[in-house]
């Protein structure tokens, strides 16, 4: 089977330092460019990761016939313009999340997406492909923790940096967008569904304008949800999902390290099981994947409409704040 030829839009840390080495080791995937506006930038990034193209915008990459597919790290007020972009371009979009500024911005691309029926179009929610994730929602389904009832989220990292883009408000900085929007995909895909109302909390700071702490209660027809998040805080990740009759907490859930085992445990009817997981990177499982839906032309792991609404959600938490009701 012949490799799906990976053009990368932007030196953005994410890329070079995570998601290209990733992408090289897998079995599906080959990176054959990646641009800058800056082309030192871009060069010098092709030769440390052995890239044979760099070029100095990003319209040189999208015209270039030697790329397939785009990955774009880009900030996120440039997910849904240089995507759709991508997509007119006739390459297929491995976008980050979250999939744009807000529900309705990303629906134009879903929007864009339909119009052009077979590329292929995808959030990068990496997390959702390692196999802790898989075996997760399995004992779930399984009836492992007997009857589903609430899961419980906290992720959270310190940093106060003005000049991070995480931290600039008009380009979709913050830490809903950043992490909490992990907790709320997680919630959704282990209960296959959407809230049926939510509550939020936010607190922001003042002097970069961005929320730095949010919890959030999710309700859903089997149960519920609640998650903290936050950017000046300890860094710290965990989740637990909580049954009638047993317990699965996944140690490491969302960063989870390509090079040692991920652990996780499941204890049920007092007996708790320690789950080692194999050696993997999630970034070369999410690359290979979207790579065999198009190689085989095949649907993708997660529709892409899965991201806007898990946006939607995010957006209630922010106006059940605002209102200081549930939305």
């Amino acid at each position: 089977m012949k490799k799906l030829r990976w053009g990368v839009l932007s030196t953005a840390k994410i890329g070079t330092e995570k998601v290209i080495p990733a992408m090289q080791r897998g079995e599906l995937c080959e990176v054959v460019a990646i641009a800058s506006r800056d082309t030192a930038k871009a060069r010098a990034a092709a030769d440390r990761l052995g890239i044979r193209t760099a070029h100095g915008s990003y319209e040189a990459l999208l015209a270039d016939p030697e790329v397939d597919a785009i990955y774009n790290p880009l900030p996120n007020h440039l997910h849904v313009p240089l995507s759709i972009a991508a997509l007119e371009a006739g390459k297929h979009v491995l976008c980050e999340k979250p999939i744009g500024l807000s529900a309705a911005e990303g629906q134009t691309l879903v929007d864009a997406g339909r119009k052009h029926p077979r590329l292929k179009l995808m959030e990068a929610f990496m997390y959702r492909h390692h196999p802790q994730w898989r075996r997760a929602k399995e004992i779930v389904k399984a009836g492992g923790v007997g009857e589903l009832k609430t899961i419980n989220t906290v992720f959270s990292y310190y940093n106060d940096d003005a000049g991070n883009i995480r931290n600039q408000a008009e380009i979709g900085g913050g830490g809903l967008p950043d992490i909490g929007c992990y907790c709320v995909s997680l919630s959704r895909f282990i209960y296959d569904a959407e809230p049926r109302r939510v509550v939020g909390l936010v607190e922001y700071d003042l002097q970069l304008g961005v929320d730095r702490l949010a919890s959030g209660i999710l309700e859903f027809d089997a149960g519920t949800s609640t998650f903290t998040c936050s950017t000046q805080m300890v860094a710290y990740q965990r989740v637990n999902i909580y049954g009638t009759t047993g317990r699965v907490e996944i140690d490491i859930p969302f960063n989870a390290p390509p090079d040692r085992p991920c652990m996780m445990r499941h204890e049920q009817h007092g007996k708790t099981a320690e789950i080692s997981l194999p050696v993997c990177d999630q970034y070369t499982i999410q690359g290979d994947l979207f790579a065999r839906a198009v190689l085989e032309d095949g649907p993708v792991p997660t529709p892409i409409e899965d991201a806007v609404a898990n946006m939607r959600v995010l957006e209630r938490i922010v106006e059940s704040d605002k209102r200081k009701s549930w939305a």
